[in-house]
C-alpha cells in the first residue's frame, strides 16, 4: 500500500461524553435525554444504561495516556451539556473543571484537544420543553457554548457544533429510535432547522468570543441507485441524498435550503420555519467540515424480494416514510459486512471526499472525525485482542484517504472512532468500535492489534514525511 500524507495531517482518535464518561449522576449532572430515554422498556439493547459507561470521568488521566501511547496527535471528545448546565438551569462549576483538567492532561501529553459541543446528550430538563422542536433551544445552545468557551478557550482552539444532526433530528424525532424516541415528522423537520440555527448561533458567539477554528461535523454517505437507468431507483437515491446529506450540507456550506429539499419537505413545513436573517446566520463561514462516514448506501425505490430491503443500516430505517414511498429499499450489494450490518467499502469514502469538493464551491478543509467498525472481539488466550478485520478495515480506510488527496480532496486530518469500547447508544454495550478494549466489569483497558496498528502505520508516515523534509534539505 502506498501512503501519502502531507506533514502537517492530523492523526487522532475520538470519543463522545455520553458513551465514555459514566458518573450520569455524579458531582452535580443531571439527565440528559439518553439517561432519560434508557429508562424507557425495551429503548436499550439489554436494558443497559449509561450510568457507569466505561468510566472515563474517573480513568480520563489513563485513557490519556493510553492516547500518548498510540502517538495520537489530537482526540475528538464532546462536552456533556447536561454535566455542565444540569436542567440548563445553573453552570455546574463541577463539570466544567472536569474538562478543564481534561484539557490540561491532554496539552500536557502534547495531544490537541479537539472540542463538540453537542454529541446527542440534550439536558432532559429543555427536552421537556419542546427539545429541538421549540426554536428556543437555538438561543440555549448558543448560551451553553459560552459558557464553555469561558471556561476552556484560554486553551482550546477547535470548535465543532454539532456531531451529525441527521441523527438527532431524524433519528430522535421522527424514527424514535435514538433519545428522545420521539415519532414526529413535523417535529424531526423542526429539530433540523432548530440545530441549524443552534449552529449558526454559535459559530456567531464564538467568533465574537475569539475561537481561532469553528465546524460542524456531519454524517455523509454516497447514496447509490440501484438501477442508474431506472427512474424510479434515480428518484429514491435523489430523495435519501436530500435526507442523509443535503438538508444539512446545503445550508452550512451555501447558505440555503435547495429547491428540491424545500419541495420535498413542504408537507412538514420547513419553510415555515425559517425566519429572516436565518440563513444567514446559519451559513455564517467555517473553518473546517468534519465527515464521519461508515458506509455507502445503495437504494431503490422498488420493495426487496422476500424482505424490508434494508442492508443492515437500520438507522436508514427512518428514510420510509420521508421518501414517500414504502417501497423504499436498501438492496445488498454482496459486500463484506461489519457487526453492525453495514458495507465495507472503503472506495466509498474516497469517493464521498473527492464528490464534496467537486459539488461546494468554497468548501472549507476536510477532516474525517469518524471511521471505524465494531466487529464481534474476544481476548485470546495469550490476554490480547487480535480483531484483523478491524485492523484492515482501518489500513483501508486509511488507504482511501490517501487515494482522495492524491484526487485533489483538500483532506487535512483523520479520526479512528472510537478510541474505547463504549456505550453504543440503542445497542447499548453490545456493539464494540474502540481500538481499545475495555472489560465492562472491571474497566480494564487494552489496546486492540487494531490500536498497536494504527500507531505504527501513523509513525511510520510521520517517520516517512521527517526522512522526506530532511533529504530535501
Amino acid at each position: 500500500m502506498t501512503l501519502e500524507f502531507p506533514p502537517t495531517f492530523m492523526w487522532g482518535s475520538a470519543t463522545a461524553a455520553a458513551q465514555v464518561e459514566g458518573a450520569g449522576h455524579t458531582d452535580g449532572k443531571e439527565d440528559s435525554v439518553w439517561d432519560a430515554f434508557a429508562r424507557v422498556p425495551g429503548a436499550i439493547a439489554r436494558g443497559d444504561d449509561l450510568e457507569t459507561a466505561v468510566d472515563h470521568y474517573h480513568r480520563s488521566a489513563e485513557d490519556v495516556a493510553i492516547m500518548a501511547r498510540l502517538g495520537l496527535d489530537a482526540y475528538r471528545f464532546s462536552t456533556s451539556w447536561s454535566r455542565i448546565l444540569p436542567g440548563d438551569a445553573h453552570v455546574n462549576q463541577k463539570g466544567l473543571d472536569f474538562y478543564s483538567r481534561l484539557v490540561d492532561d491532554l496539552l500536557e501529553a502534547g495531544i490537541l484537544p479537539w472540542m463538540t459541543l453537542y454529541h446527542w446528550d440534550l439536558p432532559q430538563a429543555l427536552e421537556e420543553k419542546g427539545g429541538w422542536a421549540n426554536r428556543d433551544t437555538a438561543e440555549r445552545f448558543a448560551h451553553y457554548a459560552e459558557v464553555v468557551y469561558g471556561a476552556l478557550g484560554d486553551r482550546v482552539r477547535h470548535w465543532t457544533t454539532f456531531n451529525e444532526p441527521f441523527c438527532s433530528s431524524l433519528l430522535g424525532y421522527a424514527s424514535g429510535v435514538h433519545a428522545p424516541g420521539r415519532q414526529d415528522p413535523r417535529a424531526a423537520v423542526a429539530a433540523i432547522h432548530h440545530q441549524h440555527l443552534a449552529h449558526g448561533l454559535a459559530v456567531t458567539r464564538l467568533r465574537e468570543l475569539g475561537a481561532e477554528q469553528i465546524g460542524i461535523t456531519l454524517n455523509l454517505s454516497n447514496a447509490i441507485p440501484l438501477d442508474a437507468t431506472d427512474p424510479v431507483d434515480l428518484e429514491a437515491a435523489r430523495r435519501f441524498d436530500v435526507l442523509q446529506n443535503r438538508v444539512f450540507l446545503d445550508p452550512v456550506v451555501t447558505g440555503r435550503y435547495a429547491d428540491d429539499t424545500l419541495e420535498d419537505l413542504e408537507p412538514f413545513g420547513l419553510r415555515e420555519l425559517i425566519h429572516p436573517g436565518d440563513m444567514a446566520l446559519i451559513g455564517a463561514p467555517i473553518d473546517f467540515l468534519g465527515v464521519n462516514h461508515y458506509h455507502d448506501d445503495q437504494v431503490s425505490g422498488h420493495p426487496a424480494p422476500g424482505g424490508d430491503g434494508h442492508s443492515g443500516a437500520t438507522d436508514r430505517a427512518i428514510a420510509s416514510p420521508w421518501i414517500g414511498s414504502e417501497n423504499l429499499s436498501f438492496p445488498s450489494r454482496g459486500l463484506p459486512r461489519t457487526a453492525m450490518g453495514w458495507e465495507v467499502n472503503p472506495s466509498g469514502l474516497r469517493t464521498l471526499l473527492v464528490r464534496l469538493g467537486n459539488e461546494y464551491e468554497n468548501l472549507p478543509p476536510l477532516y474525517v472525525t469518524e471511521n471505524g467498525a465494531a466487529y464481534e472481539d474476544v481476548v485470546s488466550p495469550d490476554g490480547h485482542v487480535h480483531d484483523a478485520e478491524r485492523t484492515a478495515y482501518i489500513r483501508d480506510h486509511i488507504q482511501a484517504v490517501s487515494d482522495a488527496i492524491a484526487d485533489g480532496a483538500d483532506v487535512r486530518g483523520y479520526f479512528v472512532w472510537s478510541l474505547l469500547d463504549n456505550f453504543e447508544w440503542s445497542w447499548g454495550y453490545d456493539k464494540r468500535f474502540g481500538i481499545v478494549r475495555v472489560d465492562y466489569d472491571t474497566f480494564e483497558r487494552t489496546v486492540k492489534d487494531s490500536g498497536l496498528e494504527y500507531a505504527r502505520l501513523t509513525a511510520e508516515i510521520r517517520e516517512r514525511n521527517r526522512a522526506t523534509a530532511a533529504s530535501a534539505h
